[in-house]
């Protein structure tokens, strides 16, 4: 019997330590990278997070692998910050919890992706968002 999705993401965020938006905020001044995956709808109805690159969930691991020849030219090892940020912090967990097993032993994402940087009274940026295809 398959475990289920709640059993996936509880032993994704097993491996990682999840930041606050407000350590969010900290960790980007610091040099980290802040990758949003939210879809082009859920960007347009909740706004766009400042300092972050979208990056589609479906190509996330080819563009932030430092050895992927597709990857971004931010992606300059596997010990590179990466915190990924979805709509409510859950596809998020998971997408990081791959990033890790691919080598970045510092990824990991946002409690309560976007709702929650919202909820905690963070701005949204005004500027077109950064997206990588």
């Amino acid at each position: 019997m398959c475990p289920g999705v709640d059993a996936l993401l509880e032993q994704a965020r097993a491996g990682l330590r999840r930041l606050t938006p407000h350590e969010t905020v900290e960790a980007v001044r610091g040099g980290a990278l802040l990758i949003d995956t939210r879809t082009e709808a859920q960007r347009r109805e909740e706004g766009e997070l400042p300092g972050a690159i979208v990056i589609d969930r479906t190509v996330l691991e080819w563009r932030l692998d430092p050895a992927s020849a597709w990857r971004i030219p931010e992606a300059t090892g596997y010990d590179r910050e990466v915190i990924v940020v979805c709509r409510e912090g859950y596809s998020s967990s998971l997408a990081a919890a791959s990033l890790q097993t691919l080598g970045l032993r510092q990824a990991t994402d946002m409690v309560g992706g976007v709702q929650g940087w919202r909820e905690a009274g963070l701005p949204m940026s005004d500027r077109p968002a950064d997206v990588r295809y």
